[in-house]
């Protein structure tokens, strides 16, 4: 018996659920309510440093997480164990049929820095408000009026069966895991770390890990307005990342192609080039640091 510990919203319990399905041994999910769940802003662990305290203890065997979550440095002791196939890492529009499509002055809703560093780089004249909230809320906050449009990840909201709900976004470049789950467990648990390989998708695991080689090169927060986005193009890999003010008057954007077999390099060799034209001077204005 693998016992899985996972957030309680709708959404997590969607992601372990299928993790579950897939498998080789039977398993029992466990909710646990993390700091974010409760509302906490203050840093990049707060949806899972509470699952990965229960991982410590013995509580749960293997944590689902969506990846994005999952700060680039892991406690002493876990490690990522498993990266199941990706769904689509791109960000999607609901309320419109494009950014084109909303008019001058159009109220959007989004709880990201990095959304909103990329909307206003991309439309100065949209009014982004922010809007929090799980995946049901904020699409029912839409229903109610007062937002002409609002950005969520697409594969939350496939994986809540709402993907016709919303259109994808290609000219944003997505948050460092998103589409990816992350299987965490305890180091020296060898037979939990065997059952989640099991399930691991090559280029899953290979993108993630160019993804999170940047962000933790560049200290990335939860408050850092920072995407990266990596996919193999043939047999060769692909990093495009952005860096940006959250009023999008200022951005950088990269892009370089590597070898599939070195994602970790490439991802450093991208944050130090957006380092050489200016990215942390951005980074720190915009965290105000």
């Amino acid at each position: 018996m693998i016992r899985l510990g996972t957030r309680a919203s709708a959404l997590a319990l969607a992601q372990a659920r299928w993790v579950a399905e897939r498998l080789p041994d039977e398993t029992e999910l466990v909710t646990i309510t993390t700091a974010g769940d409760r509302g906490s802003r203050d840093d990049k662990s707060r949806f899972v440093k509470e699952i990965e305290d229960a991982l410590l203890a013995g509580e749960v065997d293997l944590a689902v997480h969506s990846a994005k979550d999952v700060p680039g440095r892991l406690p002493a002791g876990l490690s990522i164990a498993g990266v199941p196939e990706r769904a689509d890492p791109r960000d999607a529009l609901c309320g419109a049929a494009s950014l084109d499509e909303l008019g001058e002055g159009a109220v959007v809703g989004t709880a990201s820095v990095r959304r909103r560093a990329q909307l206003l780089a991309l439309r100065p004249d949209l009014d982004v408000r922010e809007l929090r909230g799980n995946v049901d809320t904020r699409l029912r906050r839409l229903a109610e009026g007062g937002l002409d449009a609002i950005v969520l990840a697409r594969a939350g909201l496939v994986r809540l069966d709402r993907g016709d709900e919303g259109v994808a976004l290609g000219e944003m470049v997505p948050a460092a895991g998103q589409g990816c789950l992350a299987l965490e467990a305890r180091a020296d648990d060898s037979r939990t770390s065997a059952a989640a390989a099991e399930v691991t998708d090559r280029a899953a695991l290979t993108t993630l890990t160019a993804e999170r080689a940047l962000v933790t090169a560049l200290e990335a927060t939860c408050n850092t307005p920072i995407g990266a986005h990596a996919w193999l193009d043939g047999d060769a890999l692909r990093l495009t990342a952005f860096v940006g003010l959250p009023d999008g008057s200022h951005w950088i954007r990269d892009e370089l192609p590597g070898a599939a077999g070195e994602s970790a390099e490439l991802g450093r060799e991208v944050a130090g080039r957006l380092t050489s034209a200016g990215a942390r001077e951005l980074l720190a204005q915009a965290e105000g640091r």
